[in-house]
């Protein structure tokens, strides 16, 4: 559906959301989570919470991919930038996240700090092969979507021999955050979930299979779902069949783009250049085990952690002012209409600091739709 399509009008949507509302049970809640920037656009966009029935409740999280990193690694690269002769190349959503004591990237270019906004590593590795006197340290973020990219930059940066180029390596991995959010006692989310909406890019490149433990060690409902609003309205029906009949399996609405074995190439792609992490700090999250990918020793020139010996503070943004205790988590978290989040303030900070929304990335994306 396009953004002017208006989805009250729309035969599909209706017939989905009547079917919705026909099948929950009204002493039951589907509180249903969802982890695609798509999914987030789509449902701000049409309004699809308005559309469905009060038992039903989508939850945004926990946040885009430059959001959850946590403060001290924002501190870091904002003093990469001060103590060599580095241009870092961010993505633009990774400009406002705020660090200790809520300096960010922004405030550090207009202070002087050659950062520059570039999506892809390809065009990074481009910018340093021009600028042979310049570092050049592109900081990759993103899901399992955007780390073959990455993967490719790399080894044609090392076939080139590109000396002054590096990764500064940021892809966290979405299956891993699914499974800490039910599986941490201390987060409060194992009862609180009922299942999830899973992404329908980052499925396409993973598949169906990761998703299949958490649905078994869990008894959590997982739908794939596409990034359509129709898509949405039929994930949030079979979750809601599944439910009903207390079912808890894995389930592909978008079949017509994710396989049960995803995208093998680019796979393979990535574990030639990366591997996973034992654990990886989410803000807002703690340690998260499997959380992250770092590059393999055999890439290690192109490392910047390695190059530049930076030490990252792996308490995250627990020890920052902008920091929440897990024990509130779901009470934040999950607060529903209560988000503070917008692309100037990300992050949802309240005044005394509780870590309301989980990210300005989803911010960006509810600004951009209203």
């Amino acid at each position: 559906m396009k953004r002017t399509d208006d989805i009250h009008h729309h035969a599909l949507a209706r017939g989905l959301c009547a079917r919705i509302h026909d099948a929950v049970e009204l002493r039951r809640r589907y509180r249903l989570m969802s982890f695609c920037r798509s999914h987030a656009l789509a449902i701000a966009r049409h309004g699809l919470a308005a559309l469905l029935p009060p038992q039903v409740e989508l939850i945004h999280g926990p946040g885009c991919p430059e959001c959850v990193l946590p403060a001290s690694h924002i501190d870091r690269m904002i003093e990469l930038t001060r103590m060599h002769n580095v241009t870092l190349c961010v993505s633009d959503a990774m400009l406002r996240v705020p660090g200790t004591n809520h300096a960010n990237l922004l405030d550090a270019r207009k202070a002087g700090a050659d950062i520059v906004a570039l999506d892809a590593a390809g065009d990074a590795l481009a910018l340093a092969r021009a600028n042979p006197q310049r570092e050049v340290v592109y900081v990759a973020t993103g899901f399992e979507t955007a780390a073959p990219a990455t993967a490719e930059a790399l080894m044609r940066a090392r076939a080139l021999a590109c000396s002054n180029f590096s990764v500064l390596c940021h892809h966290v991995l979405t299956p891993a955050a699914m499974r800490h959010l039910v599986a941490d006692d201390a987060i409060g989310e194992r009862t609180q979930l009922n299942g999830f909406i899973a992404p329908s890019h980052v499925s396409e490149v993973i598949g169906v299979s990761p998703y299949r433990s958490i649905s078994r060690d869990f008894v959590k409902p997982v739908v794939i779902a596409g990034p359509e609003a129709t898509d949405v309205l039929q994930a949030v029906l079979m979750l809601v069949g599944q439910i009903n009949e207390c079912r808890a399996d894995t389930e592909n609405q978008y079949t017509r783009a994710v396989t049960e074995a995803g995208d093998i190439g680019a796979q393979r792609l990535v574990d030639e250049v990366f591997e996973v992490r034992d654990s990886f700090v989410w803000r807002g999250l703690g340690n998260v085990r499997h959380g992250a990918l770092a590059l393999r020793p055999a890439f290690a020139q192109w490392d910047t952690g390695r190059r530049y010996a930076l030490a990252w503070d792996e308490r995250g943004d627990e020890t920052t002012s902008d920091a929440t205790s897990h024990a509130s988590l779901d009470a934040t978290l999950l607060a529903s209409g209560a988000t503070t989040c917008t692309p100037f303030t990300p992050l949802g900070l309240r005044p005394g600091g509780a870590y309301v929304s989980a990210c300005g990335g989803y911010g960006q994306v509810l600004a951009r739709a209203s």
